[in-house]
């Protein structure tokens, strides 16, 4: 058995690289969290399989006993963008001057007794990297590359107790940290408040907390629902880059919530579906239009004009034999990035809509077990239509946004 201290270092070393480069697919957050619900596309508010279940429903500790998770996604994301009917020349233009991301992944649970459970998770929670060797803001007097790297960590303890015989209450409080850098953003200088603090100020930190609640429970003997909700998780402001994000370098983590369903078909086969709603829309920096009133940086000033989105996510579990489990899983997730809102966001193209997953945990001996995840985020273009401001030039930028997630991980039973 795992000693507590050896638990706690893995821990620290999980919360330090988590953060790095971490990437994401409905719009900004992670498609999900633990590669065992990513086999699946991501369900998990009724169906916990692993201790990161914290990140989707706290609740769900209480169901899968004493175990650590440990695991790392390589991450292939293809950015592409194109400016037409912009003076002088259409053009296109590749973000991928970054090309691999690595994404490690912690989870821990311990049962207390039989009516209660605490554990903890290390996760990157989203983010979003573009890297541009070709400016496509050179044509407007930007200097060197372009692109901008956001990356979230969260650091959750949680706990959940039994509150009848057949369901669980959990919580979990998320300790976030956040990096945002820019470059190569010159030309926004002219629209913001605090020109000197809008790009190529190097890598900024921001800290802060929010709490997720959530309920878990047998509603039938083969059918168990999930519900949890997170709160707007509020962040210090990227003094660095206050001339960029309204109120003065303001990025909060949007609020968000998830239901999901999880149906024992046969002894060997289970379906799932969860449905999260993240809104993106009260969070200024993300949801404010570009076109807003007043300047970057400013009080409520222009943002990434996204969208509130729906994400249904289906996944199957089948119990091969015993010593192994397959997993396959489709999502869909509303655009949240509208047609005229698509210049500004070259720099942040979080537009896949659909994800197809695959996934197995090979039970190696009665405690150690690996689980592996693939999941192709389908390529999406989003064409502008009246996207590029007449004080550009006017004309369209598209933008596009392909991945393929490939992740690993080890299960131990404690």
């Amino acid at each position: 058995m795992l000693r507590s201290t050896s638990v706690a270092r893995i821990a620290v070393l999980a919360a330090t690289f988590a953060s790095a480069n971490a990437l994401a697919t409905n719009g900004y957050f992670s498609h999900g969290y633990g590669n065992q619900a990513k086999g699946a596309a991501g369900v998990a508010a009724a169906l916990p399989q692993d201790a990161l279940v914290i990140a989707t429903n706290p609740a769900g500790i209480l169901f899968i006993g004493n175990r650590l998770d440990l695991g790392v996604d390589v991450f292939l994301p293809r950015r592409n963008a194109a400016l037409k009917g912009n003076p002088p020349s259409d053009e296109s233009f590749s973000g991928n001057d970054s090309q691999i991301f690595y994404i490690p992944e912690f989870g821990y649970s311990r049962q207390l007794s039989d009516d209660m459970a605490v554990g903890l998770a290390v996760y990157g929670n989203g983010g979003i990297n573009t890297d541009y060797a070709n400016n496509p803001l050179a044509r407007f007097g930007a200097t060197g590359s372009a692109g901008v790297n956001m990356e979230q960590m969260f650091v959750s303890p949680a706990a959940a107790w039994r509150i009848t015989p057949n369901s669980s209450f959990g919580i979990a409080l998320n300790l976030a940290h956040q990096r945002f850098s820019a470059k190569g953003l010159g030309p926004f200088g002219g629209m913001s408040i605090d020109p000197t603090s809008v790009t190529n100020n190097g890598r900024d930190d921001s800290n802060g907390w929010g709490v997720r609640v959530g309920w878990q429970g047998s509603i039938h003997d083969r059918l168990d629902l999930g519900v949890s909700w997170q709160s707007k998780t509020r962040m210090s402001k990227f003094d660095d880059y206050s001339g960029l994000f309204s109120n003065g370098g303001e990025f909060d983590v949007a609020e968000n919530y998830v239901l999901g369903f999880a149906f024992k078909a046969t002894d060997a086969l289970t379906l799932a579906l969860d449905w999260q709603r993240i809104l993106y829309s009260d969070t200024p920096a993300v949801g404010n239009s570009a076109s807003s009133t007043g300047q970057l940086g400013s009080k409520n000033g222009p943002g990434f004009g996204w969208r509130d989105i729906d994400v249904i996510k289906l996944g199957a579990v089948y119990q091969a034999s015993e010593s192994l489990t397959l997993r396959a899983g489709f999502s869909h997730s509303e655009q949240p990035i509208p047609r005229q809102e698509t210049f500004f966001n070259i720099l942040a193209p979080g537009v896949i809509e659909q994800h197809a997953s695959v996934g197995a945990t090979w039970q190696l001996n009665q405690r150690n077990a690996l689980t592996f995840a693939y999941t192709h985020a389908f390529g999406e273009w989003v064409r502008g239509a009246g996207s590029i401001p007449p004080g550009f030039g006017g004309g369209e930028a598209d933008i596009y946004l392909q991945e393929d997630i490939f992740g690993l991980a080890w299960n131990l039973s404690l």
